[in-house]
């Protein structure tokens, strides 16, 4: 175990910010009111079969404004900044400025004109709690322009940082069309390229648990990555969430929702495999409980962290205890 992921059997968020900055960090979820072309009609209406009415954005500060970006502007950014910080500060003591993470979260983040996206990102950036901005987006929409202007902020805001998070989920193409994700592993790869060509730091999700996944093709999921190596991983387990076409299936008998123990005996053996040096920023993910159908022991994060600690020191295994040098990479 590495000395410093700070106790953690992984290499934990929390241990790189205060290993890099000096102090804990945390993230404030933002909605720019955006959509995504697997729910505009450029590729489909009905979205990824997981994903719920709020675009995975359920933990966005609630603060009103249009559906539309174009409706939408800085002010609203800056708004939902503050609100956060000060939800944030009720809970814990901001002494350290800046340590805000402005997660765009909801729907598809790079998927709008990019003057809209130069002017809500550097309204973010120039906030003075925020040490730096993470994208979620998709690898299919991450133009030319927009990875220049992603590049020009982080020379711009030299001393704050630009992360891109892209939804992979899984390699395998039959389970990447069971869950409409819309693009083939080719355009991952295309976007890894292009974004390791200029220097922007990325993250990618996958989701544990798919219907019709075992675990050994996970595990090829978390090799490929390896051979990547992403600046960070978000290992999610899957949710069933009310208002999803993963709902009508799951409750159609279609596929179970992992058990608690089933769920970390593949975490455990996803994160022995897994480069020691990727960033862990999630390993469970949270499902919002007022429309979580299963699995339901998911809702005591806590529990669920506490297990896998304890199992894992138990069972002597850290992050890349399993894992051997990737090939070249690509």
């Amino acid at each position: 175990m590495h000395s410093n992921w700070l106790g953690k059997p992984y290499y934990t968020l929390d241990a790189y910010c205060k290993n890099n900055f000096g102090y804990k960090c945390y993230k404030v979820a933002l909605d720019a009111h955006m959509t995504c072309p697997n729910r505009d009609g450029k590729l489909d209406h009905r979205g990824c079969i997981f994903c719920s009415a709020g675009g995975s954005g359920d933990f966005a500060v609630p603060i009103g404004g249009s559906d539309d970006c174009a409706a939408t502007t800085s002010r609203d950014i800056d708004h939902q900044l503050t609100e956060g910080i000060r939800l944030l500060s009720r809970k814990f003591s901001l002494q350290h400025t800046p340590c805000i993470i402005a997660y765009f979260q909801a729907y598809t983040n790079t998927y709008a004109p990019v003057e809209y996206l130069r002017e809500i990102y550097t309204q973010a950036l120039s906030h003075p709690y925020v040490c730096g901005i993470s994208i979620a987006t998709r690898p299919d929409c991450l133009p030319t322009d927009v990875l220049d202007l992603l590049s020009s902020l982080q020379n711009e805001f030299e001393n704050k940082f630009v992360w891109i998070e892209l939804g992979l989920q899984t390699i395998h193409e039959e389970t990447a069309r069971f869950i409409r994700r819309g693009y083939p592993l080719s355009t991952f790869e295309e976007a890894c390229r292009n974004l390791k060509m200029r220097g922007l730091p990325f993250i990618v999700h996958v989701i544990l648990g798919l219907p019709g996944e075992n675990t050994d093709q996970m595990l090829q999921t978390i090799q490929y990555l390896n051979v990547w190596k992403p600046f960070g991983v978000k290992l999610q387990l899957l949710h069933v969430l009310e208002g999803t076409d993963l709902a009508g299936l799951y409750r159609q008998g279609v596929f179970p929702a992992l058990t608690k123990e089933s769920y970390l005996d593949i975490l455990i053996m996803c994160l022995a495999h897994l480069d020691p040096g990727i960033v862990i920023h999630r390993v469970t993910g949270d499902g919002p409980k007022k429309i979580l159908i299963a699995p339901l022991w998911s809702g005591n994060k806590r529990d669920v962290l506490n297990t896998l600690h304890k199992k894992m020191r138990e069972n002597g295994v850290c992050q890349g205890s399993l894992w051997s040098n990737s090939p070249e990479q690509k």
